[in-house]
């Protein structure tokens, strides 16, 4: 028989006889299939409704509801204590409670020999179940002093020695509370008195952590108990087996939570409240009386069910306890349960007892009672070698107790309370420091966290953290120690750790506590000191590899050095916009030019999808004209199967190369110049067809900003961890003007080829606007309280200026004058640098959404992906699409309107920004360049994200590849810059 969804409850109870089948396959006309199981005179019987029925038999089987109102209704009324939802007044009647007891009675053999323990508080309703179970059967009850349940010795020995109890149901958290040495000796030794233990309220123990516990010869019966005081008390049962806990495996198993007790329903339904028989959902627990009335309900249908908060997983007809739903947080892009942390530390050999604790729903720490002497280095290892990456800790507190509640469960509020005292005491420890005692403390916290030995090696000034074997969630961990070791926020201090030396940390966080610079030269150790001299004397220094001084065409170049530029996220700029000649008198001027440079000319909008910007775009990568017959489907496939990047040259830096490059064409020198910055505080200007080195500089400090150019074209420009902004000649990188900020400059110069002004974002919270070519800085606004980070992106039309902070601001400024014009708060940091459209502005954020705006400041839309975004967003010209890449080792693809197009799985994290490029061989079709941090570059085709080909460098890459015709070029962590050939193997004729 079919029945409505709605009807089910009330056709169950009208027709006993017949059995609900798994009505999976139709559930969605909401109904579900019944199937008769009794015999034909009782079907018969109840299809006539009952007719022959006695007075008293009707009454009963169309009485529907249970009312509390009625006399001898209610056997308590209790409140719940709140542990695991709303604290809730729950009114328990006596058709619920008594088979509870009943059952259990039964499964653990009670007899008037037996002598229980009154484990839990009379405001706990299992309570009622070893109050009763004792009184029931002629059992004794032992009533202890709460006093005495405070000690957990002194109780430990009253139970087990001095009574011997035999029947003990309590909270897996009371039970540890003994330590695992008593409870081997005395509450699971072999000559126990003990002959059940029942454990339920709480997750049950592993059966890893059961066999450490239990003595060999042992025979006492473990059970797990389930249930909810919502249907008092109990709902499920299962006994652990002989074999379960002798028979042991390299994974262990959970313990299932069991069997219904009697006149119990259990249901599990998945997130659309479908019944489900395998798979994870939520525990739904009732039965035709077990009903409890909640806070105001007076009266109820006979059997009415409730949602537990309790998630499991069904597999092989056994039912496994996952957690409560509020237990599972969202923690580095990955969904984690508390549960599982806790579990898997509670299996170590040298932990006692522990928690996990959520704490103000930013930080996972763990509290630990150590069994026996337990260093927390040692400790750190252990669980990082048992847990996911993203399931590791933030802190761990040892301590010899854990507070629990009258009810014998965790108190999450103690130590929510324990923490804040506990990070007090160390900020009170560790606020005041030395200059030499920051360095040695750094030094001690970089091997702990790295899990190095202490009698290593000092740390090497010029050591990477991510390069010494630390990754993204380490490095907040490490940020976290610091802010405790120093007393204070160190603003930050996260992205200097995962892209800096040891070094720049140290200067970091010495100049966020105002350490002097006297004292750090003459505490530290002298190596440090006489490389803090050596960074200021390299600030004038000027190598040059290659003299192409030629006056003749300095002169004619003069103000009208035309020119374009290509940079990372396919940014493409220049300055032949802006003259007003006619395109005839350009050509005039300017004979001989090569004709994909003449088409630059046509460009009279910066904003990235303008149709003359993408025709422009196309022509200058000398798609003007594409080969002739490959724009074939089937030419296209072949031309997918040969696709290969080759090593065309590579340039030594001496260190990381992490700064993308930018790429310089000139009108007047008909040259290709690539600029890109290093690690080793090195600028290099090479040759893009031969990878010479034109010129070189040494800065003053490392270089991460990836260089721009002036209006006029005779200037490269870089930031640099100085705080400066270093204006160079383009032809022999001589310097034109320095630009001191406050702090690092790591955001790279965004130049406004309308007014000419160059601006540039500074880690001390301002963004400057500057006249590069009179040396003056026009005005400079603050960013509200955050570093920037990022670029700054400039829009014609709306003519705004872009700008993301570390604080979690993306905010508009008009350009001439600084002026603020609106501000969208994200409320994580924005690394991402952001970009504009015709319409719209895009950018990402470590909160892990790709977001889109208005010219106006109003959120459109955003799209989530699982792991921050720190890679900007590149458009394509084509579709309008934009690409960008997530620290969940994804390159997404999403339309203008927000839709997910694709994403393509790379094989790490992704740091770099895409490249969009003209398919080299197909017409109307685009590639995208994109890299990993592990090494893997990637040619994908925009349209459908497949990948074209792929090739591995033998470094990291955090540099965002370039491409110009067949050349990709591209910065490494091994120190060199590529040049990549893109060609086909067997070229199409």
């Amino acid at each position: 028989m079919l029945v409505h969804k709605d009807m089910v409850e009330n056709f169950k109870l009208q027709f006993p006889g017949f059995v609900e089948l798994d009505s999976s396959s139709i559930q969605h006309i909401n109904v579900n299939l019944f199937e008769v199981k009794r015999n034909k005179k009782a079907i018969v019987r109840g299809l006539h409704r009952h007719q022959n029925d006695t007075p008293e038999e009707k009454h009963m089987m169309y009485k529907e509801h249970m009312d509390m109102r009625e006399k001898h209704c209610l056997a308590y009324i209790l409140h719940t204590s709140g542990t695991t939802g709303a604290p809730k007044i729950v009114s328990v009647p006596h058709k619920c409670i008594v088979p509870n007891i009943y059952h259990l009675r039964s499964i653990f053999a009670i007899s008037p020999d037996d002598l229980l323990f009154l484990a839990s508080p009379l405001t706990f309703d299992p309570s009622v179940i070893e109050l009763f179970l004792a009184l029931s059967s002629g059992a004794c009850l032992l009533v202890v002093p709460n006093p005495i349940k405070m000690m957990p010795h002194k109780l430990c020995d009253i139970l087990f020695h001095q009574h011997r109890v035999t029947v003990l149901q309590a909270t897996p958290t009371f039970l540890r509370r003994f330590g695992s040495r008593s409870i081997r000796s005395s509450v699971l030794s072999k000559g126990t008195s003990l002959r059940v233990l029942a454990l339920g309220g709480e997750p049950f123990p592993s059966v890893s952590v059961l066999r450490s516990w239990r003595e060999p010869g042992n025979r006492t019966r473990l059970i797990n108990l389930y249930g909810i005081t919502e249907v008092s008390s109990w709902a499920t049962y299962y006994e652990i087996t002989e074999q379960m806990i002798s028979h042991q495996t390299g994974e262990e198993s959970c313990v299932p939570l069991g069997f219904p007790l009697q006149g119990t329903i259990v249901e599990v339904q998945n997130e659309k409240s479908y019944k489900i028989d395998e798979g994870e959902g939520q525990v739904l627990l009732g039965g035709r009386e077990r009903i409890c009335f909640l806070d105001n309900e007076f009266i109820l249908p006979y059997g009415t069910m409730r949602k537990t908060g309790d998630w499991v997983t069904l597999k092989d007809g056994e039912m496994y306890f996952l957690g409560r739903k509020d237990n599972q947080i969202k923690r580095h892009g990955k969904r984690l349960n508390i549960e599982y942390v806790q579990q898997s530390a509670e299996s170590l050999a040298h932990v006692e007892a522990c928690t996990a604790l959520w704490f103000q729903e930013k930080q996972l720490v763990m509290f630990v009672i150590p069994n026996g002497p337990l260093e927390k280095k040692f400790l750190w290892k252990e669980l990082q070698s048992h847990l996911l990456s993203y399931a590791v800790p933030d802190d761990l507190v040892l301590v010899e107790t854990l507070p629990l509640t009258k009810h014998g469960k965790m108190d999450t509020s103690k130590l929510n309370d324990m923490y804040c005292e506990y990070i007090n005491e160390k900020k009170s420890i560790c606020t005041v420091l030395g200059a030499e005692d920051l360095w040695n403390r750094l030094q001690r916290l970089w091997k702990t966290i790295l899990g190095l030995p202490e009698d290593c090696p000092a740390v090497p000034e010029d050591s990477v953290f991510l390069l010494s074997g630390g990754d993204s969630l380490k490095a907040i961990q490490f940020h976290q120690e610091v802010d405790i070791l120093v007393g204070r926020p160190v603003t930050g201090l996260v992205e200097v750790i995962l892209n800096n030396s040891f070094l720049d940390i140290y200067k970091h966080i010495s100049k966020s506590v105002q350490l002097s610079e006297e004292h750090r030269n003459t505490d530290i150790s002298q190596s440090t000191a006489d490389n803090l001299r050596n960074i200021k004397e390299r600030d004038s220094r000027i190598k040059h590899l290659g003299k192409r001084k030629d006056q003749a065409i300095m002169e004619l170049e003069g103000n009208r050095n035309l020119f374009i530029s290509l940079s990372r996220g396919s940014r493409l700029l220049g300055n032949v916009l802006l003259y007003s000649d006619t395109m005839a008198q350009q050509h005039k001027l300017f004979t001989g030019l090569s004709q994909e440079l003449l088409n630059i000319f046509e460009i009279h909008c910066m904003n990235s999808d303008s149709k003359r910007t993408k025709k422009a775009q196309y022509r200058l990568c000398g798609q003007s004209s594409p080969i002739s017959g490959v724009a074939s489907t089937q030419t296209q496939g072949l031309l997918y199967g040969f696709l290969c990047l080759q090593e065309r040259w590579t340039s030594d830096t001496g260190k990381c190369v992490d700064a993308s490059p930018l790429l310089v064409k000139s009108a007047i020198r008909d040259s290709l110049v690539i600029y890109i910055g290093s690690h080793s505080h090195r600028m290099q200007a090479l040759d893009l067809p031969t990878g010479q080195v034109i010129w070189e500089r040494v800065l003053g400090d490392r270089i991460e900003s990836s260089a721009g150019v002036s209006k006029c074209g005779r200037f490269i420009l870089v930031g640099c961890y100085d705080g400066s902004l270093y204006a160079l000649s383009n032809h022999n990188g001589e310097t034109h003007w320095i630009f001191t900020t406050g702090n690092a400059v790591k955001s790279s110069p965004a130049t406004d080829f309308l007014s000419g002004l160059v601006y540039i974002g500074s880690h001390d919270g301002h963004i400057y606007a500057l006249d590069i070519e009179a040396k003056q800085c026009i005005w400079k606004s603050h960013c509200g309280g955050g570093a920037v980070f990022s670029s700054p992106c400039v829009s014609t039309e709306p003519y705004h200026l872009y700008v993301a902070t570390l604080e979690g601001l993306i905010m508009a400024f008009h350009p001439p004058t600084g002026r603020t014009i609106w501000r969208y708060a994200c409320g994580k940091p924005v690394f991402a640098s952001p970009q504009c459209s015709h319409d719209h502005v895009f950018v990402g954020c470590v909160d892990e959404n790709f977001y889109c705006l208005s010219h106006a400041g109003e959120k459109i839309w955003h799209l989530s992906t699982s792991g921050p975004i720190f890679s900007s967003p590149c458009l394509s010209n084509l579709s309008g699409c934009s690409i960008f890449g997530s620290h969940d080792g994804y390159i997404y693809c999403c339309s203008s309107e927000g839709l997910l197009l694709w994403k393509h799985k790379t094989s790490s994290k992704v740091y770099a920004t895409p490249f969009v490029f003209p398919n080299p061989c197909i017409e109307g079709r685009e590639l995208v360049a994109a890299a990993s941090t592990d090494g893997d570059l990637y040619i994908l085709d925009v349209q459908s994200g497949s990948v074209i080909t792929e090739r591995k460098l033998p470094g990291q890459i955090f540099s965002s590849p370039l491409v110009w015709e067949s050349s990709l070029i591209v910065g490494c962590r091994n120190d060199f810059v590529y040049c990549l050939e893109l060609f086909c193997k067997n070229a199409i004729k």
